[in-house]
C-alpha cells in the first residue's frame, strides 16, 4: 500500500480542481452581471427578480447549511464529544414546519425584500432599525467564521499562508456576489453543493476501503465510546443531550431558517409561495439587502432603481472587506462550530422572539417589542459572554478521550497525535485560574444550544408582559401582519379543483342580417321596488 501524502502538500490535480472551482464561481458572477441586461434594479440584484424556482433555491439553502463551519466543525464535534450530535437531524423536521408554516406565509404575502421591513409595518421604524443593526452585527461576526474556516483548512492541507487564504476566499466570494447579485449566489451554491457532495462521497468511499468496511469503522467508534446517541438527561447544563439538541437545536436553526435574511431572501425570490415552501456564500448579499432596504431607501426616496442597484453592489464590496477583517476575530474564538452556533443563539434568538411576537401575538405593540428585544438580547449576551470567559467544567461537557494507541494507521504516531490532539477550548477570551462560583457552574455552564432558546423566550415573555399594560389590546391591526387560519388552509389550495366558469358571448352579428329585435341579453327583466334589475344573464 502506498504511504499517504503528508498534511501540507498538494499535487497538480489538487491545484487544478481548486483553481477550477474558483474560476467557475467567479465566471457565474460575471455571467449574471450581464445576462438578461444585467442587474438593472435593486430587485434584480437582491431578489433575483423574484423569478427563481424551487430546485436551485433548495440546493442553495443546502449549500449554505453545509458551509465550511459545518463541514469542518461537525466531524471535530463528533470526534470530541460523540455521535449524539447527529440527533440534530431530527430537529430539521420541526425547523421546516416552523419556517414554512409560521414565518414564510407572512413574509411572502407582504412581498418584502428585507425581513426587517416587516418590523416597521408591524411595529415602527425604531424596532426595524434595532432589528437591522442586530442582524448586521450577527452576520458580520458569523461570516468572519465562515471565511476563516476554509482558509484554515487550506493552510493545513496545502501549506498556503493562512491570511493569504483568508483574503483570497473573501475576495472571490465578494466578487461574484457584487457582480451577479442573488442569482449568482444561488447558482454558485448549486455548483458548489455538487462539489461538496462529490467530496463527501470520495472521503466516505476511501475511508471504507482503507478500514475494510463500514462495520469496522462502527466497531472502532463503539469501542471508543463515540456512539453515545441516547443520553436523555434533562439537565440543561449538559453540553449535548437528547433534549438540549432537540429543543435548543430547533430554536437555533429556526432563528436561522425562519427569520434570518440570508435564508428568507432565497424563499421570497421564488416565483410563487408554493415554490418557496417546497425544501425550506449569501451573507454578503443579505447584508447589502438590509442596508439598502432598511438604512438607505427610507431616507433617500428620490434614488432611482438603477442607483440603488449600484449602491447595493458597492455595499457588497464594503461588507466583503468587513467580513474578511472579522475573520481575525474568528481565529480567537476556539471551536468553530460552537462559536458559530453561539453567535446565532445570542443574536438570532432574540430576533426570532421579536418576529414571533409580531406574527403570533396580535396585541403585541412597539413598546413591548422594543423592551422585549433588549431584554432578550441582554440576557442571551450575558450567558454567552460568560460561557466564553468561564467555560463549563469537563463534567458538564463530557469530552471523550483522544487516545489513538492501537489505531490502524500508516502515519507516524507522533505526527498524527500532533494534528489530532487539541485542548477543550482555544478561546483567548477564557479567564484562567479563578475561583469557581455558583454563577459560573450553573448559569454560565448552560449548554450553548440553549442560548437561542433563552433569547427567544425572554423576548416573547417580556414583550407580552409590557404590551398588555401599554395599550396593546387597543390597536387596530392589519391581518396581513399576523399568521391567520387562511395562511394554513392555503396549503391545500393545490388540491382544489379549479372552478370552470362558463363564458357566454353575446349573440353574434352576421353579415347580411341583424339581431332579432325581440332578443334581450337579460331575460325576465323586472324591477323591484329599489329599482334594481333582476334577471338571468345569458
Amino acid at each position: 500500500m502506498d504511504i499517504p501524502r503528508g498534511i501540507g502538500t498538494f499535487v497538480v490535480w489538487d491545484y487544478v480542481v481548486f483553481a477550477g472551482m474558483l474560476v467557475i464561481s467567479a465566471s457565474i458572477g460575471i455571467y449574471y452581471a450581464f445576462a438578461g441586461g444585467g442587474q438593472q434594479t435593486s430587485k434584480d440584484f437582491l431578489m433575483g427578480g423574484r423569478r427563481m424556482t424551487a430546485v436551485p433555491v433548495a440546493l442553495s439553502l443546502t449549500a449554505s447549511f453545509m458551509s465550511a463551519v459545518t463541514v469542518l466543525g461537525t466531524p471535530s464535534e463528533v470526534y470530541r464529544f460523540g455521535a449524539i450530535f447527529s440527533i440534530f437531524a431530527f430537529t430539521y423536521f420541526f425547523v421546516v414546519v416552523i419556517s414554512a408554516e409560521v414565518f414564510l406565509p407572512v413574509f411572502y404575502k407582504l412581498g418584502i425584500t428585507s425581513t426587517y421591513e416587516y418590523l416597521e409595518l408591524r411595529f415602527n421604524k425604531c424596532v426595524r432599525l434595532c432589528g437591522t443593526v442586530l442582524f448586521i452585527f450577527q452576520t458580520i461576526l458569523y461570516t468572519g467564521i465562515v471565511i476563516y474556516a476554509p482558509a484554515l483548512a487550506l493552510n493545513q492541507v496545502t501549506g498556503f499562508d493562512l491570511w493569504g487564504a483568508v483574503v483570497a476566499t473573501g475576495v472571490v466570494c465578494t466578487f461574484y456576489c457584487t457582480l451577479g447579485g442573488l442569482k449568482a449566489v444561488i447558482w454558485t451554491d448549486v455548483f458548489q453543493v455538487g462539489i461538496m457532495v462529490a467530496g463527501f462521497a470520495s472521503v466516505i468511499i476511501q475511508a471504507t476501503v482503507i478500514q475494510g468496511g463500514i462495520s469496522t469503522i462502527l466497531n472502532d467508534a463503539y469501542n471508543g465510546g463515540r456512539l453515545n446517541f441516547w443520553n436523555f438527561n434533562p439537565n440543561p447544563l449538559q453540553r449535548h443531550t437528547f433534549w438540549t439538541i432537540i429543543i435548543g437545536g430547533t430554536f437555533t436553526w429556526s432563528s436561522i431558517y425562519g427569520v434570518n435574511q440570508s435564508q428568507v431572501q432565497r424563499y421570497i425570490s421564488c416565483k410563487s409561495r408554493f415554490q418557496a415552501k417546497f425544501t425550506v456564500s449569501s451573507s454578503i448579499n443579505a447584508l447589502a439587502a438590509v442596508t439598502v432596504e432598511d438604512l438607505i431607501k427610507p431616507y433617500f426616496r428620490s434614488l432611482s432603481e438603477r442607483s440603488l442597484s449600484w449602491i447595493s453592489q458597492g455595499m457588497s464590496v464594503v461588507y466583503g472587506a468587513l467580513c474578511i477583517g472579522m475573520a481575525a476575530l474568528a481565529s480567537l474564538m476556539g471551536a468553530l462550530l460552537q462559536a458559530a452556533l453561539s453567535i446565532f443563539g445570542m443574536v438570532g434568538g432574540p430576533l426570532m422572539g421579536l418576529f414571533a411576537l409580531g406574527i403570533l401575538v396580535p396585541f403585541a405593540n412597539s413598546i413591548g417589542a422594543l423592551v422585549g428585544l433588549m431584554a432578550g438580547f441582554a440576557t442571551s449576551l450575558w450567558v454567552g459572554i460568560g460561557a466564553q470567559m468561564y467555560p463549563p467544567l469537563p463534567e458538564r461537557t463530557l469530552p471523550l478521550q483522544l487516545d489513538i494507541q492501537g489505531c490502524n494507521s500508516t502515519y507516524n504516531e507522533t505526527n498524527l497525535m500532533t494534528t489530532t490532539e487539541m485542548p477543550f477550548t482555544t478561546g483567548v477570551f477564557q479567564i484562567h485560574n479563578v475561583q469557581r462560583t455558583p454563577l459560573m457552574d450553573n448559569w454560565y455552564s448552560l449548554s450553548y444550544l440553549y442560548f437561542s432558546t433563552v433569547g427567544t423566550l425572554v423576548t416573547l415573555l417580556v414583550g407580552i408582559l409590557v404590551s398588555l399594560p401599554t395599550g396593546g389590546r387597543k390597536q387596530n391591526l392589519d391581518p396581513r401582519y399576523i399568521l391567520t387560519k387562511e395562511d394554513f388552509l392555503s396549503n391545500f389550495d393545490i388540491f382544489k379543483k379549479k372552478k370552470h366558469v362558463l363564458s357566454y358571448k353575446s349573440h353574434p352579428v352576421e353579415d347580411g342580417g341583424t339581431d332579432n329585435p325581440a332578443f334581450n341579453h337579460i331575460e325576465l327583466n323586472f324591477s323591484d321596488q329599489s329599482g334594481k334589475s333582476n334577471g338571468t344573464r345569458l
